[in-house]
């Protein structure tokens, strides 16, 4: 032990450089954590409409209009961020947002979430794993 404290009284910057690189690695894995329990696969999002969800399309009205999961509300990306007055209402419910990739769901749900949404999802992969499952989309 008193070797330590001797390497620890000649290194302090060594020491904090360490404490900070594991500091970054434990918030680095947290919010990844966080994240992949925020995700869910098709199957997942299939089964949660089943049991009332609301799937909120986070792409602009042009892309929405060329085909969306049933059932979905278009809701831009940038109108969530900003606080989605028109998803207010849901706040206690299953919410599963959805973009192209899946890039875009990620944010909105650390965005709801700090607005006080407690149980959003995203679609991991977005709509090109909807696709590539080849589930149906719907143009209504």
């Amino acid at each position: 032990m008193d070797h330590l404290s001797h390497y620890i009284s000649l290194h302090p910057l060594l020491l904090l450089f360490t404490v900070a690189v594991a500091t970054a690695v434990a918030v680095y894995e947290t919010r990844w954590r966080i994240a992949s329990r925020a995700s869910i696969v098709p199957q997942q999002v299939i089964r949660l409409m089943n049991d009332g969800a609301t799937v909120v399309d986070l792409r602009d009205a042009a892309s929405f209009a060329t085909g969306h999961i049933s059932g979905a509300r278009n809701v831009p990306g940038d109108q969530i961020i900003a606080g989605a007055e028109a998803l207010r209402k849901l706040r206690e419910k299953q919410i599963i947002v959805c973009d192209d990739k899946g890039v875009a769901g990620a944010a909105a749900v650390r965005s709801l979430t700090d607005q006080g949404f407690s149980r959003v999802f995203t679609l991991r992969g977005g709509l090109n794993a909807w696709r590539a499952e080849h589930l149906p989309l719907t143009r209504d």
